[in-house]
């Protein structure tokens, strides 16, 4: 896969907009994505970086006007397993994080939602069959 960009556009009472706008880096890791509004006007801009494994480790969100609104941070343990991802606002103050726990298989098995004190908020459990 070598795209260098993904374009997505919508034809409605024919007129034709851009929905959204994906560009690729050399490995087709998707490094940026831009989302338009049903009027075509620029709505968001997600910037996303990668360690050298090729997992995702930051997505910062921009607003029409280039303003940070969001970034989120991802760890990874050993077995390249995602264990965090914590989420923090404009100015850099942390929101929110889930941490994940998996089992002896390297299965997930929990995703905990924290927020910004380490107070949960929600548990999300992952169960598995085997056959």
């Amino acid at each position: 896969n070598k795209l260098k960009t993904s374009v997505t556009s919508i034809t409605e009472n024919g007129k034709t907009f851009f929905e959204s706008k994906i560009v690729f880096d050399a490995n087709g890791n998707q490094i940026e994505k831009t989302d338009y509004n049903k009027e075509g006007q620029l709505k968001s801009i997600n910037k996303i970086k990668y360690n050298d494994n090729g997992d995702e480790i930051e997505d910062s969100q921009y607003d029409a006007t280039n303003k940070l609104v969001e970034k989120k941070i991802i760890k990874y343990n050993a077995l390249e397993n995602k264990t965090e991802e914590q989420f923090f606002d404009a100015l850099g103050k942390l929101v929110k994080k889930h941490m994940y726990t998996y089992d002896a298989k390297g299965l997930k098995t929990e995703r905990k939602t924290l927020d910004a004190e380490g107070k949960v908020i929600s548990i999300k459990k992952y169960a598995y069959t085997t056959r």
